[in-house]
């Protein structure tokens, strides 16, 4: 025994290093309460302490279901819907038994809060207020959803007056994930690199994810950019659920860098969006003072007022705020692991996840507490509609798409996801740029009058130069669509639409296609939205297929009729099928992406070139590779993806830019680069394959990577600095300085040449594109190759620097070089930013489809 002796102080170090971050309950919960010994602890159904692993989804879903089974008076649990990869959107409704006996009554009395003509009648003295407690919608920011692990429980099982008491006043939606698939995806990594001895070191291999990490959702996006666009089912089907009881306060659980200590609101002050009521800004400094109360019971630093905004209404903590309620951010330092060291000391995985604990629980105190004020506030904000509709000038917005009634459908959609209601267009408003197939009305004399100017409404005033997110995203901008601002509402707006196949797309115009023995070619408008969609389809089951480089008029059903450029030809004598194969498989296609399509019984046509002419191009079938990997930016590439997969169902292979060395780039005809760094990439390699007849599209600062290696011979404008070195500036301004030098998110308007194939489809006077970078690109030596300009004063809405401004002036938006037998398309921008920007989606994919029509002699900038 005596050799032991010396090793026993040394065992007990060591087991108390391995259990010092493997922490009970009694680490994270509250003092003062009894805990029902019926309702299953965290460890029970995950077989771990919280934060001893971070909790995979399957097991965090399980555990709400085990508390939902074991007290039914509090919890009911319902499933939202599945995301991309078939997880379950779980929602708790956790409050009082006796508010479950009545929850639908309390839900449609709550919702009377919001309608401008009831709300001044409802009485809130005994109104429960609704609290919507959301977690991690970064999947890589795990600490909210362990959290929600401890809070679930303490909601579920804690006893006596007070739980009793905030049960009482509340309803709780209760989301422990945001994000399923990006929790799922970071909580395997984090736990497959976990040390029984913890590591620390922040170059260990559990700190640094490979790409694209786990912050995203499946096809790489920020879902918490997502609220106001909804582009993804993940905030599909959650706004379907917010809209269905309009929380008064929703939280929203984040991390931020390692080596921060903990963020709460209020934000910025100057970077509140103006149309958020004083209000709302109020309570949240009200709301404030209980987390600070809460944080400084346990020692936890933090700070409030300063890097974060409340201005892009896209976020989880700013949308509520434009629906009458209270959005709340919370910052957590991150430890990405299990232990990591900080410029604070330690910080381990169970300390980032109590603090998130106890900001759920202030945040229920303070709803408590100012329970009235939060109701009140939300009655007023829509109780006030009337007042606001009667001073703000405009009165209603018309919305049209020529000729494209997916996209006018597709930005229907998407207001009624927010319960905007949209009206037939009156005959006394139909013209030449709104037509009633392709147009509505959307007055602002809603309750919704709020969100719909942050939808509509271009701006360019601002009291920042520092953005925290995106500056401008006027909507209607984005889709690319024609907006009419009205002073006055006519006399009768008609009927609101309804949003079904019948009632907007008026299918009863587009009968069932017929090729009989006359038929002599079919002739698709590329105007359509997913025109570019149909047209794969047709290729990949090898039909020919032809696009007119020039615009014609020829008979059909008996009527001349004038087709623009990018109109495809479809001869109806094919070599692959027969016509009733060919008519089986357009009517399908017109079904599915409602493509316009006209037969005709000849080949002559009444003005420009006939059907035979060469001017009809034969189009190739599309392989494209898309470059995802280490140094690429993540979003960008997922925008690309999510457009070919979801929208357009185009199948694109995704290459690593190492792997490209050891592929056959053979087997592709155009690769796509989004911005990023290609330091791995081959160039030689890519640089052959573009001399041997490969297009590659090259988006952003990639445009940088192929001038740098010989491939594109775009040239860039010089941006004028910001700062005199001979001008004292105060030492605390540098970052000032510096960040209003950065371009946040602006949208500028580009004007272009219809009759180049990149521009094919485009009917508007400018396209608008969105800058989120300083690429400014000169205007191609070849009068011929830049088919997207800016001209001298593009921006359309946003704020960028006067420098910046500058320089986007008279820019090249789009550019096309030559090099051998291949072309490179060069975009300044993302034309397919957040997966909304439809209005840019026809360029991306004209490139892809149409660049080999591109005439080389035209493209050889001046060589």
């Amino acid at each position: 025994m005596r050799y032991l002796k010396p090793f026993l102080p040394v065992l007990f170090f060591f087991s108390t290093c391995i259990g010092l971050f493997a922490q009970d309950l009694s680490y994270y919960l509250p003092t003062g309460y009894n805990y029902n010994p019926a309702v299953p602890k965290p460890k029970d159904v995950i077989y771990h302490e919280v934060g001893q692993w971070h909790v995979t989804h399957d097991r965090l879903v399980s555990y709400m279901r085990a508390l939902a089974m074991a007290a039914p008076d509090r919890i009911k649990l319902e499933t939202m819907g599945y995301t991309y990869e078939g997880r379950p959107q779980v929602l708790l409704i956790i409050t009082s038994p006796a508010n479950h006996q009545n929850l639908e009554q309390i839900r449609t009395q709550h919702l009377q809060l919001s309608d401008p003509v009831k709300a001044a009648n409802v009485n809130i003295e005994n109104m429960p207020a609704v609290v919507w407690i959301g977690h991690s919608i970064h999947g890589n920011e795990p600490s909210g959803s362990n959290a929600s692990l401890l809070t679930a429980y303490h909601l579920a099982a804690a006893q006596g007056p007070h739980i009793e008491k905030l049960l009482s006043n509340t309803v709780i939606l209760f989301d422990p994930s945001f994000n399923p698939d990006g929790l799922q995806r970071f909580s395997t990594w984090a736990n497959q690199h976990k040390s029984k001895n913890l590591v620390s070191d922040p170059n260990s291999r559990e700190f640094n994810e490979v790409w694209p990490g786990g912050r995203f959702n499946h096809y790489w996006f920020d879902l918490n950019r997502d609220w106001l666009p909804a582009v993804h089912v993940e905030s599909q089907n959650r706004l379907r659920w917010f809209h269905l009881w309009k929380p008064n306060l929703l939280t929203d659980h984040h991390e931020q860098g390692t080596n921060a200590t903990f963020f709460f609101q209020p934000g910025v002050p100057s970077r509140v969006n103006p149309l958020t009521p004083g209000k709302n800004q109020e309570l949240t400094a009200a709301l404030a003072t209980f987390h600070a109360r809460a944080l400084d019971s346990i020692g936890t630093f933090y700070f409030t007022k300063e890097g974060y905004d409340d201005f892009y209404y896209g976020k989880g903590s700013t949308y509520p705020d434009i629906n009458g309620g209270v959005g709340i951010l919370f910052e957590q330092a991150s430890s990405r692991g299990h232990l990591q060291e900080s410029s604070n000391g330690l910080l381990s995985f169970p300390a980032t996840i109590r603090n998130q604990f106890n900001t759920a629980l202030s945040t229920l105190e303070g709803a408590l507490a100012l329970r009235k004020d939060f109701l009140g506030f939300q009655r007023d904000f829509y109780k006030q509609v009337p007042a606001r509709v009667a001073a703000h000038p405009v009165k209603a917005y018309v919305v049209g798409a020529a000729k494209d009634q997916p996209r006018i459908r597709e930005f229907a959609t998407l207001l009624d996801r927010h319960q905007i209601k949209i009206y037939q267009l009156p005959a006394s408003l139909v013209d030449a740029d709104f037509q009633s197939r392709y147009s509505f009305v959307v007055p602002l004399d809603q309750p919704q009058h709020t969100l719909i100017r942050t939808i509509f409404e271009r701006t360019a005033d601002y009291r920042d130069s520092l953005f925290y997110d995106i500056t401008s995203w006027t909507l209607p901008l984005a889709m690319g669509l024609q907006t009419k601002e009205l002073t006055t509402l006519p006399a009768s707006l008609g009927s609101p639409f309804l949003l079904t196949e019948k009632s907007l797309l008026d299918d009863a115009v587009i009968p069932d296609l017929s090729i009989g023995a006359s038929t002599y070619a079919l002739l698709v408008e590329w105007d359509n939205l997913y025109a570019p969609a149909a047209l794969n389809q047709l290729l990949q089951k090898g039909v020919m297929v032809k696009v007119a480089t020039q615009p014609f008029e020829i008979a059909t059903n008996n009527t001349a009729r004038r087709f623009e450029y990018g109109t495809l030809l479809i001869p109806a004598q094919q070599s692959t099928m027969g016509r009733a194969a060919l008519q089986e498989l357009l009517n399908t296609l017109i079904g599915q992406y409602k493509i316009v399509v006209h037969p005709v019984t000849s080949g002559f046509s009444t003005a420009g070139v006939d059907l035979g002419s060469a001017k009809f191009v034969t189009l190739n079938k599309p392989s494209v590779a898309l470059l995802t990997g280490s140094g690429v930016n993540a979003t960008d590439a997922g925008e690309v993806w999510h457009l070919l997969d979801q929208r357009m169902d185009i199948a694109a292979s995704h290459l690593e830019p190492a792997s490209v060395k050891r592929v056959d780039l053979s087997r592709y005809n155009t690769l796509v680069m989004v911005g990023g760094n290609y330091g791995d990439l081959d160039k030689d390699k890519v640089k052959t394959w573009v001399q041997q007849g490969g297009t590659l599209v090259v988006l952003e600062e990639a445009i940088n990577w192929a001038v740098q290696s010989g491939i594109s011979t775009a040239s860039f404008k010089k941006v004028k600095s910001a700062t005199d070195s001979t001008q004292f500036r105060a030492y605390e301004t540098r970052d000032e300085v510096a960040g209003a030098q950065q371009v946040r998110g602006a949208i500028l308007g580009a004007t272009y040449d219809p009759s180049h194939p990149l521009s094919f489809g485009y009917r508007q006077k400018e396209v608008s594109l969105f800058k989120a970078n300083r690429i400014f690109m000169e205007k191609s030596k070849n009068p011929y190759q830049t088919p997207f300009v800016y001209g001298k004063q593009p921006m359309q809405s946003g704020w960028m620097s006067k420098e910046n401004r500058e320089a986007a002036s008279g820019s090249a938006a789009v550019t096309v070089s030559s090099l051998g037998s291949g072309r490179v398309i060069n975009i300044a921008d993302n034309p397919n930013f957040r997966a909304y920007w439809l209005g840019g989606s026809k360029l991306f994919l004209n490139a892809l489809f149409f660049a080999q029509v591109i005439d080389l002699g035209g493209a050889r900038n001046g060589e």
